[in-house]
Order: structure tokens, then C-alpha cells, then sequence
């Protein structure tokens, strides 16, 4: 098991140096004049010169990245070009607020999608099935924003016209100004990212627990007489639930990573909202450190949830 971590942590560390590469080269060796950008269209030559000294910019490139690569390695990812305000400060502000919308869309979708797959693996080809797999199906292929606007505007406008103001119209309350307040602003972020991802989770889970539950030692449990319940959550769902943990480690890491289209309709100034904000401002050191930050979320989900797969399937082994 030790070594097995020391191996998927070595190619953790690796993916991350090529893809800080990547992203160095993509966004200060290609095409761009951000000392430009800032200076302003009338500035002078001069003004352009001391803004690029400054900031480094007029160092080679690979000195460049060498002395950016050797601050992240000390968690320095850089400073703010607009504001001087440290990137890992930026990145340490947004990060609750995907956090929070991630972990509670979580629960829902895996709860929603697990015991929606279980019911048609246990029912197939039954209304159930045949429902659920149409609820699979509907919300697939239903775009994000526009769940998003209408949960806004039926469980928000029209409520609110009613005289109900159950939810807000946006934003986020931090859960130290109260757990109330907190659940009020992410409640309907939740639900959208659930309804969204939990179609994947009943598909997933429908198909694999079909397949687990025609093995031998299924029928050899049934045999023996084990009540259905138990050979169904006990001995089915645990050794089903590896291609679910796979996917669940992909999607949290994604979503801590930044949900762009939820987190901007929904006014949430998380990841991905502060992502699309830097990207169009040109904020280079904003833009690597939110991109280097979901990598590290991405890889670290992997290592995961390859530990998982030992923990619920004891046919798994790891070396």
C-alpha cells in the first residue's frame, strides 16, 4: 500500500509539472501584451517598459518560469496584477464557496443517483425503470444554465411574488454569519448541480449493479437464504459502487476546481466565477493559480478514489 501511494503521488507530481508547462507556455510565451493592457492605450513606451520590469516580464522566458515554478513549490503562486493582492490570498477567499456548493451538491447527487440506480437494477424493465431511466435521460441532456434560471425564477421570482421568501436571488452568505442564511444562498446551486450530475449516477449505478447481481456468489448469498435486502446493499452495491466512486472522484475534483456556469448564474464568487473575471481582465498569475489549483484537486481525487476501490471491493488489490 506504501508503495503504491509513493507511486500514484510521483505521478501526481508529474502531471502537475507538465501541466504547469502547458499552461506557462499557453498564456506568457504565446501572443500578449499585458503590460499594454494595463498601462492603458495612451500610455508611453516608457510607462510600458516599467510595468513589464516590474512584473518580470521582460526576463527570458524560461527564467521566467523557473522563478515562478520555484515560488509555487513554496506556495507563492504570484500576485494580482490589477490589485498586488496575492494569488493563493484570492484563491484562499473563493475556495470556500466552491467548496460548499461542491460537498452539498455532492451528498444530494450521490444519494439521488445511487438509490435511483438501485431501484431499477432491482426492478428492471418495470415503470420504475422505465421512469427513472426517462429522469436519467431528461436532465443529461438539460443545459446547466438554464436549470439554473428556471429553479430561479419558480422557486425565487414566483415565490416571492407569492408573498414566500424562502429562497434568495443570489450570492453567498458565509456559515459564519449563520448555517441558516449559508444553506438559504446554496440550496438552489445544490439542487441544479444535483439534478444535473445525479442522471450519470442512476445510469451508472442501474448498469453495474445489473452486472453484479448475475455473479455466482449473488445467486450462492440468494442460496443460502439471506434476506434480499441484505444481498442487494451488502454484497451487490458494495462491489457495483467502483465505476460510481471513479466518477465521483472526477466530478469532486472538478467541481472544487470551479463551476463556472452555476457559480455565474447563481452570483457565487467562487473558482470559476473569479476564473472567468481573470481571464477576461488578462490576469495571468489569477488565471495559473486557479488552473494549477483544480489540477492538484483532479490528481489528489484520483489517488483517492484508487484507494476506494480496495475499501468496497475486496477483489481489488493494490501493489
Amino acid at each position: 500500500m506504501a508503495m503504491f501511494l509513493i507511486r500514484r503521488i510521483g505521478h501526481g507530481i508529474l502531471v502537475l509539472w507538465l501541466i504547469s508547462i502547458a499552461v506557462f507556455g499557453l498564456f506568457f510565451v504565446a501572443p500578449s501584451n499585458v503590460a499594454q493592457t494595463l498601462a492603458g492605450r495612451q500610455a508611453t513606451p516608457e510607462t510600458i517598459a516599467l510595468i513589464k520590469h516590474r512584473l518580470g516580464l521582460d526576463l527570458p522566458v524560461w527564467k521566467q518560469y523557473l522563478h515562478f515554478l520555484g515560488n509555487a513549490v513554496k506556495g507563492n503562486l504570484g500576485y494580482d496584477y490589477y490589485h498586488q493582492v496575492p494569488v493563493t490570498k484570492i484563491i484562499a477567499q473563493a475556495l470556500p464557496i466552491t467548496v460548499s456548493l461542491a460537498l452539498g451538491a455532492a451528498v444530494l447527487w450521490l444519494l439521488l443517483g445511487v438509490f435511483n440506480g438501485v431501484i431499477s437494477a432491482t426492478h428492471p424493465r418495470s415503470v420504475a425503470d422505465r421512469g427513472l431511466t426517462l429522469f436519467s435521460l431528461f436532465f443529461y441532456s438539460f443545459p446547466s444554465f438554464l436549470l439554473g434560471l428556471l429553479l430561479l425564477y419558480f422557486l425565487y421570482f414566483r415565490l416571492t411574488l407569492a408573498g414566500f421568501n424562502w429562497f434568495p436571488a443570489g450570492g453567498y452568505s458565509p456559515i459564519a454569519g449563520g448555517v441558516g442564511p449559508w444553506f438559504q444562498h446554496l440550496v438552489l446551486p445544490w439542487i441544479a448541480l444535483a439534478l444535473l450530475l445525479a442522471a450519470t449516477y442512476t445510469r451508472l449505478t442501474r448498469g453495474s449493479m445489473l452486472d453484479v447481481l448475475g455473479e455466482d456468489y449473488i445467486r450462492t448469498a440468494r442460496s443460502k437464504g439471506i434476506r434480499e435486502s441484505r444481498v442487494v446493499v451488502v454484497h451487490g452495491l458494495r462491489s457495483a459502487l467502483t465505476p460510481v466512486v471513479t466518477q465521483f472522484g472526477i466530478d469532486l475534483g472538478q467541481l472544487i476546481g470551479g463551476v463556472v456556469v452555476i457559480e455565474t448564474v447563481f452570483s457565487l464568487p467562487g473558482l470559476g466565477q473569479t476564473a472567468v473575471v481573470a481571464i477576461n481582465q488578462q490576469d495571468l498569475p489569477v488565471i495559473i493559480g486557479i488552473v494549477l489549483f483544480a489540477s492538484a484537486a483532479v490528481v489528489v481525487a484520483n489517488i483517492l478514489v484508487d484507494i476506494g476501490y480496495a475499501v468496497l471491493d475486496p477483489r481489488v488489490r493494490l501493489h
